[in-house]
């Protein structure tokens, strides 16, 4: 594989270094990076030599388990999308577990399964190819509890490295993930210090890394809304971040909570430590729908920035009318409103929770790459108090420097928005969310308090700018 190199001067990026322990702290004045990293001071990535903003939707979760997997990141890119999720989950049916079993039906935690791993390999540098961001999670937290626990090789009845009486782990956990029953996840050193335990998943993390640290495709989540104790998630990203340094890689890595709220002390375990975790996934705040989302998610984002600036990401949006979390029209008002209050990231949740990657994801995700390919729109900031008349839950907006903005209608409405009295008057081009089409171009007048209209029924974004 051959990369691109990007040159960065260690004087604009201070936190950027010394919170992720990159090869690059003994630099004397520049180092070249290779992977995705945080964009200095913007708050959202850089890949390849330019900021971007990863946008995303697809099928599955444990996307390296999907057969022709390749075919499916193609159709991502063709609707503008660069992102997707991977965790490294073996539950569903048609799933490789990652090591290898003997004829007795025993797992050996010591051997790697080669299937599983080439699956790994074959997506990673697929995606790469591809341009696309890979955000891995390491820890598939439901695969640990009730039936999937069962049949886990790390559960001592399935594998020939430990005992249940060694291991301390049970045979059997029947209760949810938030009960936090499962003794695999207090093996660090700092909990239980459950040597053999830990020595099978240290050993999983380094054949995943073997592969991973050769992309420079890849963001690092620890768990899927995990609840157990923060020394978890902590022992492994330091791991983690350890292991890039060795092998002079940039990595980046986050933890996922499972409180809706994003207010609980879980929480914060991300956000007050930057020196840990050099991006954040806020993805449990699309539980919440309207206003209360974006109130939220901008709340949260200001409380991030003041510790330090750093890449907000949202890997799971749900709403899906024929799932269990929220509704379709939930989801793409979230997708649009993550877009327009400065996160890094936005994807669909896989279905029946999620869009996915069908005709709305695509619509939605095509959508929103023509409007972040509009110029200003990273320098940009959201701000609803623009607005002289606005509906609840109804319009959003984001401010772009040169007296521009961008307001969305979730449905067809008017706002009146307070531009002051030195611009006469304003270009606005209407883009049709759910079609992907710019309307052509019309003049109103400024005087002060501009009036704006949708041109129909359904989702719309006005991109205003200044007349000549």
């Amino acid at each position: 594989m051959k990369r691109k190199t990007l040159l960065i001067g260690l004087a604009v990026m201070p936190f950027l270094f010394s919170s992720c322990g990159s090869t690059a702290e003994n630099a004397d004045s520049s180092t070249e990076i290779m992977e995705i990293h945080p964009d200095p001071g913007s708050g959202y990535w850089n890949y390849r030599g330019e900021r971007t903003m990863l946008l995303g939707g697809s099928v599955e979760d444990n996307l390296f388990q999907v057969p022709d997997v390749a075919a499916h990141l193609d159709l991502l890119k063709s609707a503008g999308g660069n992102y997707v999720r991977c965790t490294m989950s073996s539950r569903d049916e048609g799933n490789e577990w990652p090591f290898s079993i003997n004829d007795d039906g025993l797992y050996d935690l010591h051997d790697p399964n080669p299937v599983y791993w080439k699956r790994f390999a074959d997506f990673l540098a697929a995606a790469e190819e591809r341009g696309i961001i890979v955000q891995v999670e390491i820890w598939a937290t439901f695969d640990f509890y009730r039936d999937n626990w069962e049949v886990n090789p790390f559960n001592p009845v399935n594998n020939v490295n430990y005992d249940q009486k060694r291991s301390k782990l049970s045979s059997k956990v029947p209760t949810h993930p938030i009960f936090t029953e499962n003794n695999f996840f207090r093996s660090v050193p700092s909990q239980m210090a459950l040597a053999p335990v830990l020595r099978a998943q240290q050993l999983f993390v380094d054949q995943l890394l073997s592969i991973s640290l050769q992309h420079e495709n890849v963001l690092y989540c620890m768990d899927n809304e995990t609840s157990v104790t923060s020394d978890w998630g902590k022992f492994w990203a330091d791991y983690i971040r350890e292991k890039g340094r060795s092998a002079n890689v940039f990595v980046n890595t986050t933890e996922m909570w499972d409180p809706w709220e994003l207010d609980h002390p879980f929480h914060a375990e991300t956000f007050m430590n930057p020196q840990i975790y050099n991006f954040v996934d806020i993805s449990q705040n699309n539980h919440q729908t309207g206003d209360v989302h974006w109130d939220n998610g901008l709340r949260v984002m200001e409380k991030i920035r003041q510790r330090a600036i750093r890449p907000v990401n949202n890997v799971k949006i749900y709403g899906n009318d024929g799932g269990r979390h929220k509704t379709t029209r939930n989801g793409i008002e979230n997708f649009v409103q993550n877009v327009l209050m400065g996160c890094a990231s936005a994807r669909f949740h896989r279905p029946t929770s999620g869009q996915g990657l069908n005709e709305t994801a695509q619509s939605v995700i095509r959508s929103m790459r023509m409007l972040t390919d509009e110029e200003g729109f990273f320098e940009g900031k959201a701000d609803n108090g623009v607005f002289v008349k606005r509906t609840e839950d109804q319009q959003y907006c984001r401010v772009l420097p040169g007296d521009k903005y961008i307001v969305y209608f979730t449905r067809a409405g008017r706002a009146s928005l307070d531009t002051g009295d030195k611009v006469k008057e304003f270009r606005i081009r209407w883009l049709n969310v759910m079609e992907s089409a710019w309307q052509e171009e019309i003049s109103l007048p400024g005087n002060g308090i501009l009036e704006i209209e949708t041109p129909g029924e359904g989702d719309w974004i006005a991109l205003i700018s200044a007349g000549s």
